[in-house]
Protein backbone atom coordinates (compact mmCIF):
# COMPACT_ATOMS: atom_id res chain seq x y z
CA UNK A 1 0.00 0.00 0.00
CA UNK A 2 1.19 3.50 -0.80
CA UNK A 3 1.25 5.34 2.53
CA UNK A 4 0.95 8.74 0.82
CA UNK A 5 -2.55 7.96 -0.41
CA UNK A 6 -5.61 8.01 1.78
CA UNK A 7 -6.85 4.71 3.19
CA UNK A 8 -10.34 4.31 4.64
CA UNK A 9 -11.23 1.69 7.25
CA UNK A 10 -14.91 0.95 7.83
CA UNK A 11 -17.19 -1.40 9.75
CA UNK A 12 -14.98 -1.83 12.80
CA UNK A 13 -15.60 -1.82 16.55
CA UNK A 14 -12.85 0.65 17.32
CA UNK A 15 -11.80 1.42 20.88
CA UNK A 16 -9.54 4.45 20.64
CA UNK A 17 -8.15 4.81 24.21
CA UNK A 18 -9.04 8.48 23.72
CA UNK A 19 -11.46 9.50 26.48
CA UNK A 20 -12.77 12.40 24.38
CA UNK A 21 -13.92 9.97 21.67
CA UNK A 22 -13.59 6.39 22.95
CA UNK A 23 -15.53 4.54 20.25
CA UNK A 24 -15.66 4.65 16.47
CA UNK A 25 -16.43 2.43 13.51
CA UNK A 26 -14.42 4.13 10.75
CA UNK A 27 -11.18 6.00 10.23
CA UNK A 28 -9.11 7.56 7.48
CA UNK A 29 -5.32 7.43 7.32
CA UNK A 30 -2.66 9.03 5.17
CA UNK A 31 1.13 9.23 5.38
CA UNK A 32 1.08 6.88 8.34
CA UNK A 33 -1.21 9.16 10.38
CA UNK A 34 -4.89 9.27 11.23
CA UNK A 35 -6.73 12.03 9.35
CA UNK A 36 -10.17 11.37 10.81
CA UNK A 37 -11.88 8.85 13.09
CA UNK A 38 -15.47 8.50 14.18
CA UNK A 39 -18.86 7.15 13.17
CA UNK A 40 -19.48 6.33 9.51
CA UNK A 41 -22.59 8.49 9.49
CA UNK A 42 -20.45 11.48 10.49
CA UNK A 43 -17.66 10.88 7.97
CA UNK A 44 -16.82 14.13 6.15
CA UNK A 45 -17.99 14.20 2.55
CA UNK A 46 -14.42 14.59 1.26
CA UNK A 47 -13.71 11.05 2.52
CA UNK A 48 -17.15 9.52 2.12
CA UNK A 49 -17.05 10.42 -1.58
CA UNK A 50 -14.03 8.18 -2.08
CA UNK A 51 -15.63 4.95 -0.84
CA UNK A 52 -16.11 3.73 -4.42
CA UNK A 53 -12.61 2.22 -4.25
CA UNK A 54 -13.79 -0.30 -1.66
CA UNK A 55 -11.28 -2.96 -0.54
CA UNK A 56 -8.52 -1.49 -2.64
CA UNK A 57 -10.26 -2.06 -5.97
CA UNK A 58 -9.11 -0.15 -9.01
CA UNK A 59 -11.05 2.85 -10.04
CA UNK A 60 -12.21 6.06 -8.47
CA UNK A 61 -11.66 6.59 -4.79
CA UNK A 62 -8.97 5.43 -2.40
CA UNK A 63 -8.37 1.97 -0.89
CA UNK A 64 -10.99 0.89 1.62
CA UNK A 65 -10.62 -1.91 4.15
CA UNK A 66 -13.70 -3.53 5.66
CA UNK A 67 -12.84 -4.47 9.25
CA UNK A 68 -15.74 -6.93 9.19
CA UNK A 69 -17.09 -5.93 12.57
CA UNK A 70 -13.91 -6.87 14.44
CA UNK A 71 -12.67 -5.15 17.57
CA UNK A 72 -9.81 -2.72 16.92
CA UNK A 73 -7.57 -1.22 19.61
CA UNK A 74 -4.47 0.99 19.50
CA UNK A 75 -1.23 -0.92 19.15
CA UNK A 76 0.16 -2.14 22.46
CA UNK A 77 3.04 -0.16 23.90
CA UNK A 78 5.30 -2.39 25.99
CA UNK A 79 6.94 0.33 28.05
CA UNK A 80 9.42 -1.94 29.82
CA UNK A 81 11.12 -4.90 28.24
CA UNK A 82 14.60 -6.00 27.14
CA UNK A 83 14.08 -6.89 23.48
CA UNK A 84 17.70 -7.43 22.45
CA UNK A 85 18.16 -9.71 25.47
CA UNK A 86 14.87 -11.45 24.70
CA UNK A 87 15.82 -11.92 21.06
CA UNK A 88 19.14 -13.48 22.07
CA UNK A 89 17.66 -15.53 24.95
CA UNK A 90 15.26 -17.23 22.55
CA UNK A 91 18.28 -19.24 21.32
CA UNK A 92 19.31 -20.34 24.81
CA UNK A 93 17.91 -23.02 27.13
CA UNK A 94 14.44 -21.95 28.33
CA UNK A 95 14.40 -23.08 31.97
CA UNK A 96 10.66 -23.02 32.53
CA UNK A 97 7.54 -25.05 31.74
CA UNK A 98 6.52 -26.74 29.61
CA UNK A 99 10.04 -27.91 28.72
CA UNK A 100 11.64 -27.76 32.18
CA UNK A 101 9.77 -28.51 35.40
CA UNK A 102 12.59 -29.67 37.69
CA UNK A 103 16.30 -29.33 38.33
CA UNK A 104 16.71 -32.80 36.82
CA UNK A 105 15.04 -31.58 33.62
CA UNK A 106 17.48 -28.66 33.58
CA UNK A 107 20.47 -30.96 34.12
CA UNK A 108 19.29 -33.08 31.19
CA UNK A 109 18.85 -29.99 28.97
CA UNK A 110 22.38 -28.81 29.83
CA UNK A 111 23.80 -32.26 29.09
CA UNK A 112 21.99 -32.34 25.75
CA UNK A 113 23.24 -28.86 24.81
CA UNK A 114 26.81 -29.89 25.72
CA UNK A 115 26.54 -32.84 23.29
CA UNK A 116 25.85 -30.34 20.51
CA UNK A 117 28.94 -28.20 21.06
CA UNK A 118 32.64 -28.38 21.96
CA UNK A 119 34.13 -28.37 25.48
CA UNK A 120 34.89 -24.93 26.84
CA UNK A 121 32.00 -23.24 25.00
CA UNK A 122 29.51 -21.44 27.22
CA UNK A 123 26.12 -23.02 27.87
CA UNK A 124 23.49 -20.44 28.74
CA UNK A 125 19.88 -20.55 29.84
CA UNK A 126 17.27 -18.29 31.35
CA UNK A 127 13.91 -18.26 33.05
CA UNK A 128 14.03 -20.55 36.10
CA UNK A 129 11.94 -19.83 39.21
CA UNK A 130 12.61 -22.12 42.15
CA UNK A 131 8.91 -22.22 43.04
CA UNK A 132 8.21 -23.55 39.56
CA UNK A 133 10.72 -26.37 39.97
CA UNK A 134 9.79 -29.69 41.52
CA UNK A 135 12.57 -29.33 44.10
CA UNK A 136 11.39 -25.84 45.19
CA UNK A 137 14.93 -24.50 45.31
CA UNK A 138 17.43 -22.78 43.08
CA UNK A 139 19.88 -24.90 41.12
CA UNK A 140 23.43 -24.82 42.47
CA UNK A 141 26.88 -25.25 40.98
CA UNK A 142 26.75 -28.91 41.88
CA UNK A 143 23.51 -29.44 39.96
CA UNK A 144 24.88 -27.67 36.92
CA UNK A 145 28.16 -29.60 37.17
CA UNK A 146 26.17 -32.82 36.72
CA UNK A 147 24.93 -31.42 33.43
CA UNK A 148 28.35 -30.23 32.31
CA UNK A 149 31.69 -29.83 34.06
CA UNK A 150 34.03 -29.12 31.14
CA UNK A 151 32.25 -25.97 29.91
CA UNK A 152 31.09 -22.92 31.83
CA UNK A 153 27.33 -22.86 32.47
CA UNK A 154 25.18 -19.83 33.35
CA UNK A 155 21.44 -20.01 33.95
CA UNK A 156 19.71 -16.67 34.54
CA UNK A 157 16.75 -16.56 36.89
CA UNK A 158 13.46 -15.29 35.45
CA UNK A 159 13.88 -11.89 37.15
CA UNK A 160 17.36 -11.47 35.57
CA UNK A 161 18.62 -10.36 39.00
CA UNK A 162 20.11 -13.75 39.94
CA UNK A 163 22.52 -15.90 37.96
CA UNK A 164 23.28 -19.55 38.76
CA UNK A 165 26.62 -20.86 37.45
CA UNK A 166 28.65 -24.05 37.57
CA UNK A 167 32.09 -24.63 39.07
CA UNK A 168 33.99 -23.89 35.88
CA UNK A 169 32.25 -20.50 35.53
CA UNK A 170 33.10 -19.63 39.14
CA UNK A 171 36.73 -20.57 38.51
CA UNK A 172 36.90 -18.48 35.33
CA UNK A 173 35.54 -15.48 37.27
CA UNK A 174 37.96 -16.06 40.14
CA UNK A 175 35.14 -16.48 42.65
CA UNK A 176 35.96 -18.62 45.69
CA UNK A 177 35.30 -18.67 49.43
CA UNK A 178 37.61 -15.66 49.89
CA UNK A 179 35.88 -13.43 47.35
CA UNK A 180 34.00 -10.61 49.12
CA UNK A 181 30.43 -9.73 48.22
CA UNK A 182 30.39 -6.77 45.83
CA UNK A 183 28.46 -3.65 46.93
CA UNK A 184 24.75 -4.27 46.31
CA UNK A 185 25.26 -7.96 45.65
CA UNK A 186 25.61 -11.33 47.33
CA UNK A 187 27.65 -14.42 46.55
CA UNK A 188 25.49 -17.11 48.13
CA UNK A 189 27.51 -19.52 50.29
CA UNK A 190 26.84 -22.87 51.91
CA UNK A 191 27.31 -23.73 55.59
CA UNK A 192 31.05 -24.23 54.99
CA UNK A 193 31.46 -20.83 53.33
CA UNK A 194 31.82 -22.18 49.81
CA UNK A 195 30.02 -20.34 46.97
CA UNK A 196 26.93 -22.27 45.88
CA UNK A 197 27.03 -20.83 42.37
CA UNK A 198 24.04 -18.54 43.02
CA UNK A 199 25.04 -14.92 42.38
CA UNK A 200 22.51 -12.30 43.48
CA UNK A 201 22.05 -8.74 42.19
CA UNK A 202 25.39 -6.99 41.53
CA UNK A 203 27.27 -10.26 42.13
CA UNK A 204 25.81 -11.57 38.86
CA UNK A 205 27.79 -8.86 37.05
CA UNK A 206 31.07 -10.51 38.13
CA UNK A 207 30.48 -12.87 35.19
CA UNK A 208 29.50 -10.16 32.68
CA UNK A 209 33.02 -9.54 31.26
CA UNK A 210 33.40 -13.27 30.56
CA UNK A 211 30.07 -13.92 28.88
CA UNK A 212 30.09 -14.49 25.12
CA UNK A 213 28.33 -11.90 23.01
CA UNK A 214 26.40 -12.40 19.84
CA UNK A 215 27.90 -10.71 16.80
CA UNK A 216 26.08 -7.52 15.74
CA UNK A 217 24.94 -9.30 12.59
CA UNK A 218 23.45 -12.17 14.59
CA UNK A 219 21.78 -9.71 16.98
CA UNK A 220 20.14 -7.94 14.07
CA UNK A 221 18.79 -11.22 12.72
CA UNK A 222 17.56 -12.23 16.19
CA UNK A 223 15.85 -8.87 16.56
CA UNK A 224 14.13 -9.18 13.19
CA UNK A 225 12.74 -12.56 14.26
CA UNK A 226 11.52 -11.06 17.53
CA UNK A 227 9.95 -8.14 15.65
CA UNK A 228 7.75 -10.62 13.81
CA UNK A 229 6.62 -12.08 17.14
CA UNK A 230 5.84 -8.60 18.49
CA UNK A 231 3.78 -7.61 15.46
CA UNK A 232 1.83 -10.87 15.78
CA UNK A 233 0.97 -9.76 19.33
CA UNK A 234 -0.15 -6.28 18.30
CA UNK A 235 2.87 -4.60 19.91
CA UNK A 236 3.76 -1.50 17.92
CA UNK A 237 6.12 0.34 20.29
CA UNK A 238 8.57 -0.81 22.94
CA UNK A 239 11.08 0.46 25.47
CA UNK A 240 14.45 -1.27 25.75
CA UNK A 241 15.39 -0.89 29.41
CA UNK A 242 19.08 -1.66 29.12
CA UNK A 243 21.61 -4.47 29.04
CA UNK A 244 23.60 -6.34 31.64
CA UNK A 245 26.76 -4.81 30.17
CA UNK A 246 27.94 -1.56 28.59
CA UNK A 247 26.92 -2.41 25.01
CA UNK A 248 24.82 0.03 23.00
CA UNK A 249 21.62 -1.26 21.41
CA UNK A 250 20.74 1.70 19.20
CA UNK A 251 22.99 0.63 16.29
CA UNK A 252 21.42 -2.84 16.48
CA UNK A 253 17.90 -1.39 16.21
CA UNK A 254 18.85 0.99 13.42
CA UNK A 255 20.36 -1.84 11.40
CA UNK A 256 17.28 -3.98 12.03
CA UNK A 257 14.96 -1.09 11.03
CA UNK A 258 16.71 -0.87 7.68
CA UNK A 259 15.85 -4.54 7.16
CA UNK A 260 12.19 -4.21 8.14
CA UNK A 261 11.95 -3.99 11.95
CA UNK A 262 8.75 -1.98 12.43
CA UNK A 263 8.33 -1.09 16.11
CA UNK A 264 9.04 2.34 17.54
CA UNK A 265 11.71 2.03 20.23
CA UNK A 266 12.83 4.11 23.20
CA UNK A 267 16.25 2.97 24.46
CA UNK A 268 17.55 3.39 28.03
CA UNK A 269 21.14 2.96 29.20
CA UNK A 270 21.92 1.02 32.39
CA UNK A 271 23.68 3.68 34.44
CA UNK A 272 25.79 1.21 36.45
CA UNK A 273 28.03 0.76 33.41
CA UNK A 274 28.36 4.44 32.45
CA UNK A 275 28.37 6.49 35.66
CA UNK A 276 32.15 6.70 35.86
CA UNK A 277 32.85 6.83 32.14
CA UNK A 278 33.84 10.43 31.33
CA UNK A 279 33.38 9.73 27.62
CA UNK A 280 29.77 8.54 27.89
CA UNK A 281 27.40 10.83 26.07
CA UNK A 282 24.12 10.27 24.26
CA UNK A 283 24.18 12.27 21.01
CA UNK A 284 21.52 14.95 21.02
CA UNK A 285 20.10 13.82 17.69
CA UNK A 286 19.49 10.34 19.14
CA UNK A 287 17.18 11.88 21.74
CA UNK A 288 14.77 13.20 19.12
CA UNK A 289 11.59 11.32 20.05
CA UNK A 290 10.23 11.73 16.54
CA UNK A 291 12.74 9.11 15.37
CA UNK A 292 11.63 5.50 15.07
CA UNK A 293 14.59 4.56 17.30
CA UNK A 294 15.45 7.15 19.94
CA UNK A 295 17.46 7.34 23.15
CA UNK A 296 15.06 8.01 26.00
CA UNK A 297 17.32 8.22 29.05
CA UNK A 298 19.21 6.24 31.67
CA UNK A 299 18.16 3.62 34.18
CA UNK A 300 19.04 2.86 37.80
CA UNK A 301 18.49 -0.45 39.60
CA UNK A 302 17.29 0.30 43.13
CA UNK A 303 16.62 -3.22 44.37
CA UNK A 304 15.91 -6.76 43.21
CA UNK A 305 12.81 -8.90 42.72
CA UNK A 306 10.00 -10.20 44.92
CA UNK A 307 10.30 -13.73 43.58
CA UNK A 308 14.04 -13.73 44.25
CA UNK A 309 13.58 -12.25 47.77
CA UNK A 310 15.93 -9.40 46.83
CA UNK A 311 13.42 -6.55 46.45
CA UNK A 312 14.06 -4.06 49.28
CA UNK A 313 10.89 -4.29 51.33
CA UNK A 314 9.41 -2.24 54.16
CA UNK A 315 8.74 -5.38 56.20
CA UNK A 316 10.57 -8.72 56.35
CA UNK A 317 9.86 -11.59 54.00
CA UNK A 318 7.81 -14.52 55.23
CA UNK A 319 9.76 -16.89 57.44
CA UNK A 320 12.24 -14.25 58.55
CA UNK A 321 12.46 -11.43 61.07
CA UNK A 322 15.32 -9.53 59.45
CA UNK A 323 15.31 -10.37 55.71
CA UNK A 324 14.28 -7.20 53.89
CA UNK A 325 16.01 -7.74 50.54
CA UNK A 326 18.90 -5.80 49.01
CA UNK A 327 19.38 -2.10 48.38
CA UNK A 328 21.35 -2.31 45.16
CA UNK A 329 21.99 1.28 44.15
CA UNK A 330 24.67 3.49 45.73
CA UNK A 331 24.12 7.17 46.46
CA UNK A 332 26.86 7.90 43.93
CA UNK A 333 24.88 6.21 41.17
CA UNK A 334 21.70 8.05 42.11
CA UNK A 335 23.31 11.48 42.25
CA UNK A 336 25.31 11.12 39.05
CA UNK A 337 22.25 9.80 37.19
CA UNK A 338 20.12 12.72 38.36
CA UNK A 339 22.84 15.16 37.34
CA UNK A 340 23.23 13.59 33.88
CA UNK A 341 19.50 13.56 33.18
CA UNK A 342 19.04 17.14 34.36
CA UNK A 343 21.89 18.34 32.18
CA UNK A 344 20.70 16.45 29.11
CA UNK A 345 16.92 16.78 29.70
CA UNK A 346 16.35 13.06 29.32
CA UNK A 347 14.22 10.69 31.34
CA UNK A 348 15.46 8.91 34.46
CA UNK A 349 14.15 5.39 35.01
CA UNK A 350 14.33 3.95 38.52
CA UNK A 351 13.78 0.23 39.17
CA UNK A 352 12.07 -0.16 42.55
CA UNK A 353 9.86 -3.09 43.62
CA UNK A 354 9.95 -3.05 47.42
CA UNK A 355 8.46 -0.34 49.62
CA UNK A 356 11.82 0.92 50.88
CA UNK A 357 13.31 1.14 47.40
CA UNK A 358 10.20 2.90 46.06
CA UNK A 359 10.24 5.44 48.89
CA UNK A 360 13.94 6.12 48.39
CA UNK A 361 13.60 6.71 44.66
CA UNK A 362 10.38 8.72 44.82
CA UNK A 363 11.64 10.89 47.69
CA UNK A 364 14.86 11.69 45.80
CA UNK A 365 12.99 12.47 42.60
CA UNK A 366 10.62 14.78 44.45
CA UNK A 367 13.56 16.98 45.46
CA UNK A 368 13.88 18.07 41.81
CA UNK A 369 11.86 20.25 39.50
CA UNK A 370 10.89 18.50 36.26
CA UNK A 371 13.63 18.78 33.63
CA UNK A 372 11.84 17.36 30.58
CA UNK A 373 9.50 19.01 28.07
CA UNK A 374 6.42 18.03 26.01
CA UNK A 375 4.68 16.59 29.08
CA UNK A 376 7.21 13.75 29.33
CA UNK A 377 7.63 12.54 32.93
CA UNK A 378 11.11 13.47 34.10
CA UNK A 379 11.24 10.34 36.24
CA UNK A 380 9.56 6.96 35.76
CA UNK A 381 9.60 4.28 38.45
CA UNK A 382 9.64 0.66 37.31
CA UNK A 383 7.58 -2.23 38.74
CA UNK A 384 6.30 -0.46 41.91
CA UNK A 385 5.14 -3.67 43.56
CA UNK A 386 4.54 -2.61 47.15
CA UNK A 387 4.34 1.20 47.38
CA UNK A 388 3.21 3.08 50.46
CA UNK A 389 0.29 5.45 50.12
CA UNK A 390 2.70 8.31 50.78
CA UNK A 391 4.90 7.27 47.85
CA UNK A 392 1.87 7.00 45.57
CA UNK A 393 0.67 10.48 46.54
CA UNK A 394 4.12 12.03 46.11
CA UNK A 395 4.53 10.50 42.67
CA UNK A 396 1.12 11.76 41.59
CA UNK A 397 1.77 15.30 42.82
CA UNK A 398 5.18 15.53 41.14
CA UNK A 399 4.26 14.00 37.78
CA UNK A 400 6.37 10.88 38.27
CA UNK A 401 5.09 7.98 36.17
CA UNK A 402 4.85 4.34 37.22
CA UNK A 403 5.45 1.48 34.76
CA UNK A 404 4.30 -1.88 36.11
CA UNK A 405 3.90 -5.51 35.02
CA UNK A 406 0.64 -7.30 35.85
CA UNK A 407 2.13 -10.46 34.34
CA UNK A 408 4.36 -10.80 37.43
CA UNK A 409 1.68 -11.82 39.95
CA UNK A 410 -0.19 -13.70 37.22
CA UNK A 411 2.78 -15.94 36.41
CA UNK A 412 4.78 -15.90 39.65
CA UNK A 413 2.05 -16.38 42.25
CA UNK A 414 3.77 -19.38 43.84
CA UNK A 415 6.86 -17.31 44.59
CA UNK A 416 4.80 -14.37 45.82
CA UNK A 417 2.82 -16.60 48.15
CA UNK A 418 5.96 -18.23 49.48
CA UNK A 419 7.82 -14.96 50.00
CA UNK A 420 5.01 -12.62 51.05
CA UNK A 421 2.01 -14.71 52.11
CA UNK A 422 -1.53 -14.40 50.76
CA UNK A 423 -2.59 -11.18 52.50
CA UNK A 424 0.52 -9.21 51.63
CA UNK A 425 0.37 -10.49 48.07
CA UNK A 426 -3.17 -9.12 47.68
CA UNK A 427 -1.89 -5.66 48.67
CA UNK A 428 0.76 -5.60 45.94
CA UNK A 429 0.31 -3.79 42.63
CA UNK A 430 -2.50 -1.52 43.88
CA UNK A 431 -3.45 -0.28 40.41
CA UNK A 432 -6.87 1.05 41.29
CA UNK A 433 -5.42 3.06 44.17
CA UNK A 434 -2.65 4.44 41.95
CA UNK A 435 -5.19 5.68 39.41
CA UNK A 436 -7.51 7.12 42.06
CA UNK A 437 -4.58 9.11 43.46
CA UNK A 438 -3.77 10.43 39.97
CA UNK A 439 -0.59 8.53 39.10
CA UNK A 440 0.34 8.32 35.43
CA UNK A 441 0.48 4.52 35.11
CA UNK A 442 1.50 2.30 32.21
CA UNK A 443 1.69 -1.46 31.72
CA UNK A 444 4.42 -3.66 30.25
CA UNK A 445 5.92 -7.17 30.54
CA UNK A 446 9.65 -6.81 31.40
CA UNK A 447 10.22 -9.68 28.97
CA UNK A 448 12.29 -11.82 29.18
CA UNK A 449 12.37 -11.27 32.97
CA UNK A 450 8.92 -12.86 33.16
CA UNK A 451 8.12 -16.42 34.27
CA UNK A 452 6.05 -17.15 31.20
CA UNK A 453 7.00 -19.16 28.14
CA UNK A 454 5.71 -16.39 25.83
CA UNK A 455 6.92 -13.43 27.91
CA UNK A 456 5.95 -10.58 25.58
CA UNK A 457 2.29 -11.66 25.21
CA UNK A 458 0.19 -8.72 26.52
CA UNK A 459 -3.07 -10.62 27.04
CA UNK A 460 -2.22 -12.52 30.28
CA UNK A 461 -1.28 -9.20 31.88
CA UNK A 462 -4.57 -7.67 30.78
CA UNK A 463 -6.38 -10.65 32.28
CA UNK A 464 -4.66 -10.23 35.65
CA UNK A 465 -5.43 -6.51 35.74
CA UNK A 466 -9.14 -7.23 35.20
CA UNK A 467 -9.60 -10.43 37.22
CA UNK A 468 -6.82 -10.05 39.82
CA UNK A 469 -6.55 -13.83 39.65
CA UNK A 470 -3.25 -15.58 38.90
CA UNK A 471 -2.82 -18.28 36.28
CA UNK A 472 -3.07 -20.92 39.01
CA UNK A 473 -6.24 -19.37 40.47
CA UNK A 474 -4.61 -17.48 43.35
CA UNK A 475 -6.50 -14.38 44.52
CA UNK A 476 -4.27 -11.35 43.87
CA UNK A 477 -6.51 -8.77 45.56
CA UNK A 478 -9.77 -8.31 43.72
CA UNK A 479 -10.47 -4.92 45.28
CA UNK A 480 -7.73 -3.55 42.99
CA UNK A 481 -9.30 -4.98 39.80
CA UNK A 482 -9.78 -2.72 36.78
CA UNK A 483 -12.31 -2.77 33.97
CA UNK A 484 -11.05 -3.95 30.60
CA UNK A 485 -11.20 -0.52 28.96
CA UNK A 486 -8.98 0.95 31.67
CA UNK A 487 -6.57 -1.97 31.39
CA UNK A 488 -6.27 -1.47 27.63
CA UNK A 489 -5.70 2.26 28.11
CA UNK A 490 -2.85 1.46 30.50
CA UNK A 491 -1.27 -0.82 27.89
CA UNK A 492 -1.63 1.79 25.13
CA UNK A 493 -2.06 5.46 26.00
CA UNK A 494 -0.89 5.11 29.62
CA UNK A 495 2.26 3.23 28.63
CA UNK A 496 3.01 5.67 25.82
CA UNK A 497 2.68 8.72 28.07
CA UNK A 498 4.57 7.15 30.98
CA UNK A 499 7.50 6.42 28.65
CA UNK A 500 7.32 9.71 26.79
CA UNK A 501 6.37 8.45 23.33
CA UNK A 502 4.87 11.15 21.15
CA UNK A 503 1.55 10.80 19.28
CA UNK A 504 0.99 7.10 19.80
CA UNK A 505 -1.14 5.07 22.23
CA UNK A 506 -4.46 6.50 21.05
CA UNK A 507 -6.36 6.48 17.79
CA UNK A 508 -7.09 10.14 17.15
CA UNK A 509 -6.44 12.64 14.36
CA UNK A 510 -2.75 13.47 14.01
CA UNK A 511 -1.58 10.33 15.79
CA UNK A 512 0.30 7.48 14.15
CA UNK A 513 -2.02 4.89 12.60
CA UNK A 514 -0.76 2.04 14.80
CA UNK A 515 -3.48 -0.44 15.72
CA UNK A 516 -4.37 -4.10 16.19
CA UNK A 517 -7.39 -6.01 14.92
CA UNK A 518 -8.45 -8.70 17.39
CA UNK A 519 -9.95 -12.15 16.99
CA UNK A 520 -12.62 -11.49 19.64
CA UNK A 521 -14.43 -8.49 21.06
CA UNK A 522 -12.24 -8.12 24.13
CA UNK A 523 -14.57 -5.48 25.57
CA UNK A 524 -17.54 -7.87 25.63
CA UNK A 525 -16.21 -11.31 26.52
CA UNK A 526 -15.84 -13.06 29.86
CA UNK A 527 -12.74 -11.74 31.68
CA UNK A 528 -11.66 -15.35 32.06
CA UNK A 529 -11.24 -15.53 28.29
CA UNK A 530 -9.06 -12.44 27.84
CA UNK A 531 -5.91 -14.55 27.49
CA UNK A 532 -7.55 -16.50 24.65
CA UNK A 533 -7.81 -13.39 22.47
CA UNK A 534 -5.25 -13.09 19.69
CA UNK A 535 -4.31 -10.54 17.08
CA UNK A 536 -5.41 -11.15 13.49
CA UNK A 537 -3.89 -8.01 11.95
CA UNK A 538 -1.42 -5.36 13.05
CA UNK A 539 -0.97 -1.98 11.38
CA UNK A 540 1.99 0.32 11.96
CA UNK A 541 1.92 3.68 10.25
CA UNK A 542 -1.25 2.63 8.45
CA UNK A 543 0.51 -0.32 6.84
CA UNK A 544 -0.51 -3.91 7.54
CA UNK A 545 2.66 -5.52 8.92
CA UNK A 546 1.03 -8.71 10.20
CA UNK A 547 -1.91 -10.84 9.11
CA UNK A 548 -2.81 -14.11 10.77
Amino acid sequence: MNQSEKHIFINGKIFTSDSSCPYADSMVTQNGRILWIGSMKDMPSEYAGELSGKNGAEGAGCPVTDLEGRRVIPGFVDAHMHPVMLADFRRKITAMPPEINSIEDLVHAIRKRREQQAPGEWIEGWGYDEQGLLEKRSPTRYDLDRGCSDSPVSIMRTCAHIRCVNSMALKLAGIDRNTPDPPGGEIERDADGEPTGVLKENARNLLAPLMPRETPERQVENLLELGEVLTSQGITAICDMGNLDESDNIPIYEAAAKKGFHQKVGVYYMWDFFADDPNFHIPEEWMDRRRQIHAAGVKLIGDGSISGRTAWMSRPYCGSEDEYGISVCSDHLVETAVAYCKKNHCQLSMHAMGGRAIARMVDRACMEEPWTSDGIPYVRVEHVTDPSEESIEKAASHGISFVSQPIFPYAESKSYLSNLGSQWMKQCYPYRKMLEKGVLLGFSTDAPATYWSDPSDPFPGLKLAVTRTAADGTDCGKEQALDIETAIRLYTDGAARAAGFLEIGMLRPGYHADFAVLSDDILNISPDDIDKVCVVQTYIGGECVYKK
